[in-house]
């Protein structure tokens, strides 16, 4: 099983990823060992999770996700 995430990072930016444990990978990212990106502007919350049965449809979702603008991001965090 993998999931989805989008974290708000501290200069309000949202940060999508991918993931077999979301709160493991959550604690990576706050501890600085998540990656460039999230190590750089401090992790606050994760915002939005959805899961997926194979690696392969969660990869397509987290590019269909990255290639959004933060209003169609933020769309998507209130329907949940």
């Amino acid at each position: 099983m993998y999931f989805i995430y989008l974290i708000e990072c501290g200069d309000k930016s949202i940060y999508t990823g991918i993931t077999t444990d979301v709160k493991r990978r959550f604690d990576e990212h706050k501890n600085g060992k998540g990656g460039h990106y999230t190590k750089s502007k401090r992790v606050i919350r994760v915002l939005h999770t959805e899961q997926l049965k194979t690696r392969s449809e969660a990869l397509k979702r987290e590019a269909e996700i990255k290639s959004w603008n933060r209003n169609k991001k933020l769309v998507l965090i209130k329907l949940k």
